[in-house]
């Protein structure tokens, strides 16, 4: 079975170090929560794992230590919190470049995309683009999606219907989500990571995320 493994990531920007032998993996049919204050480094794991940011060290794995963005295609897709979507191309095209055929069909008579089939991103509002993004993500044909802060602005009906969709596609491919609705990412995750300190540690509870002051 495919895995995805982030390991030995050390990273400082100037004396300051933020991530220090950090080690993360997913396995396909796994959602792993990873959980952290602001600044602790959360969004700079996705960033490494996806090649968009230098580290002093990491290895990223899938099946094989990924050197490029070739060797990510397809294999790992990543939802940063700003959007990414090409803005002046309609949404009908832009399902095609992510999904196969099957998924593209399911995804283009969703209720929460078929509305928009016509339009561009920059005629949605950002909560629109940001439904539309999670969606192409978790429907797309990569073995791994890792998911920074999917829930934030979206209505607790929007939110109920990923989760939804995420415990289903599990079945295909593993997801690492990151988000401040701890009490949703604990709900759907097969394991549970606080990042704090530099380093990450395993949560069984939220007792355990009280004793670390993560919540009060």
């Amino acid at each position: 079975m495919s895995e995805l493994q982030i390991d030995s990531i050390r990273k400082s920007f100037g004396s300051k170090t933020i991530l220090q032998d950090i080690y993360l993996s997913c396995k396909k049919g796994q959602v792993v929560g990873m959980l952290g204050r602001n600044g602790t480094g959360k969004s700079t794991i996705f960033k490494i794992a996806f090649g968009l940011m230098k580290a002093e060290n990491s290895f990223v794995r899938i099946d094989k230590v990924m050197q490029n963005q070739f060797d990510r295609k397809r294999r790992l897709g990543y939802l940063p919190q700003n959007s990414f979507l090409p803005r002046n191309i309609e949404i009908k095209n832009l399902i095609s470049l992510f999904c196969n055929t099957e998924n593209s069909f399911v995804l283009e008579n969703h209720p929460f995309v078929k509305p928009f089939l016509k339009s561009r991103p920059r005629e949605l509002s950002g909560a629109e683009q940001r439904i539309i993004e999670i969606l192409l993500l978790i429907f797309s044909e990569n073995e791994f999606v890792m998911l920074d802060e999917p829930f934030h602005s979206l209505s607790p009906k929007v939110v109920e219907e990923i989760k939804k969709l995420l415990k289903e596609k599990k079945l295909e491919k593993g997801f690492i989500i990151s988000d401040h609705l701890y009490q949703d990412v604990m709900e759907i995750s097969d394991r549970i990571y606080l990042l704090s300190d530099t380093s990450l540690r395993q949560i069984s509870n939220t007792d355990e995320l009280k004793f670390y002051k993560y919540v009060r």
